[in-house]
């Protein structure tokens, strides 16, 4: 085989020696972004959609490229296969998890936001839902509703027939729209609300922060056993404000708090002593906080230096 790299390519490495132009570094890296995208809204992992593009990137070396009709189909077949495994095998880690999981989170760009459709498919409420689907289930509704694949592409993907991939389309968006949030949020609407809730909570105002929930707000909160965190959801604006409260009196340092973009939606980071402590990811509807997802796991926290690129095409 003339083609012996065996690492992934980045984004820019586009030559190898001499200047020339590699095909596959430059289709596999063309369809990078739309390939992680793909990976990540499956696994909800970026750790693990780096794994499984890696995956690819050696199953893609060693086709015969003249013989692949369509790129990009044939890149996604290959990383939706590798996803699907990996998550049939994480979903066994995840069982054991010290805790409540949530998606490990990404620093997106503003175009992240500006796209409704990919900051709703990225979304931490969204992919939490998702993690009630079966593996097959969840590979067959990202493909079909986010990225709008065909069901004769799912299915070879998937290894079913194109009428089966309809049945569980059909079974898992029913499942997921009784569960999604209800509209879209504007990227306007969401700094409004991230601006109250910032406010509220560098002041330690229970007042405002009581007006900023909605009633029924749930507070989620990943330490994975590493770090200080609720071992259950916490529901309900009273019981909220009170665990909030509690855990800004339990900090020891100077506490300050960085408004960000977090998986297309608005987020605090929260830092001590200049050090990052965790992420604090915001739902919203009708101009209230509606879910609180806080990442204080270390392990999930290292793509909150640059923005991480996203697309569903």
């Amino acid at each position: 085989m003339a083609h012996e790299k065996h690492t992934a390519p980045e984004e820019g490495e586009r030559q190898v020696s001499g200047g020339a132009r590699d095909p596959a570094t430059e289709a596999f890296l063309a369809h990078r972004g739309l390939l992680f995208t793909v990976a990540y809204e499956v696994l909800g992992s970026a750790a693990d959609a780096e794994d499984v593009l890696q995956e690819t990137w050696l199953r893609w070396v060693r086709a015969d490229l003249e013989q692949v009709r369509d790129q990009r189909a044939f890149l996604v077949r290959i990383t939706t296969r590798q996803a699907l495994n990996r998550l049939r095998a994480v979903r066994r880690r995840r069982e054991a998890y010290v805790g409540p999981w949530l998606p490990e989170p990404l620093l997106t760009a503003p175009d992240v936001a500006e796209d409704v459709e990919l900051a709703e498919s990225v979304s931490m409420a969204l992919m939490l839902v998702l993690e009630t689907l079966s593996p097959t289930e969840r590979v067959v509704f990202v493909l079909r509703e986010a990225f709008g694949f065909g069901y004769d592409d799912i299915a070879a993907a998937v290894a079913k027939s194109p009428a089966a991939v309809r049945q569980i389309a059909h079974r898992a968006r029913r499942h997921v729209d009784a569960r999604r949030p209800r509209r879209a949020v504007s990227s306007a609407e969401g700094r409004a609300v991230l601006e109250s809730f910032r406010r509220a909570v560098e002041t330690g105002d229970a007042r405002a922060l009581l007006k900023v929930l909605a009633p029924g707000v749930v507070l989620v909160s990943d330490g994975g056993g590493l770090a200080y965190a609720a071992l259950r959801p916490v529901t309900g604006a009273d019981r909220v404000v009170r665990v909030v409260a509690g855990g800004l009196g339990r900090v020891a340092g100077r506490f300050a708090v960085e408004p960000i973009a977090v998986n297309g939606g608005p987020a605090l980071a929260v830092r001590v002593d200049g050090e990052l402590d965790g992420v604090m990811v915001l739902g919203v509807a009708d101009s209230r906080v509606t879910g609180l997802y806080y990442v204080r796991n270390p392990r999930k926290l290292s793509r909150l230096t640059s923005p991480t690129p996203l697309t569903l095409r």
